[in-house]
């Protein structure tokens, strides 16, 4: 009996280090899904961009209209981000030599939240697990302010 309950609790010590490793390597993977798509934004790194997004990627922005005052939304597909950076992406930003800073602000099982500061954006990434691994399913940004 006592043999037992030294087994039990040797397996149920050993489950968080399992859980935390997996973490880890789950952090690293969300955290390269983020430099991907922002280091590959700003080398013009078709690639790199597309190893980061979900092929239902949504990429969206509200703004307010400059004549009419009313707020519109913009909207960008997979398709398009990988094509922009392919066309060069932010290649030509004066701010692109400015490291990304990459949060991860919220990570559960399946789905992580994460924040992306670059030069020019600041970029809330909704992450997914996905296959083999993180892909970006969505992304809500706006133009960061320059001082």
């Amino acid at each position: 009996m006592q043999q037992i309950a030294i087994l039990t609790a040797l397996i149920l010590m050993g489950l968080p280090v399992v859980g935390r490793a997996q973490m880890a390597a789950d952090s690293a993977a969300i955290r390269q899904a983020a430099l991907d798509y922002a280091e590959g934004w700003y080398a013009g790194d078709a690639d790199r961009m597309d190893r980061a997004l979900h092929p239902d990627l949504a990429k969206r922005r509200a703004s307010t209209h400059p004549e009419t005052g009313q707020s519109i939304l913009s909207h960008l597909t997979a398709s398009m981000m990988v094509e922009y950076a392919r066309a060069g992406g932010g290649k030509a930003s004066p701010h692109r030599d400015v490291s990304p800073v990459v949060t991860i602000l919220d990570a559960h099982a399946n789905v992580a939240s994460v924040k992306v500061v670059t030069g020019d954006f600041i970029d809330y990434l909704h992450v997914v697990r996905w296959n083999d691994g993180w892909k970006i399913l969505n992304v809500l940004w706006d133009p960061r302010p320059q001082p």
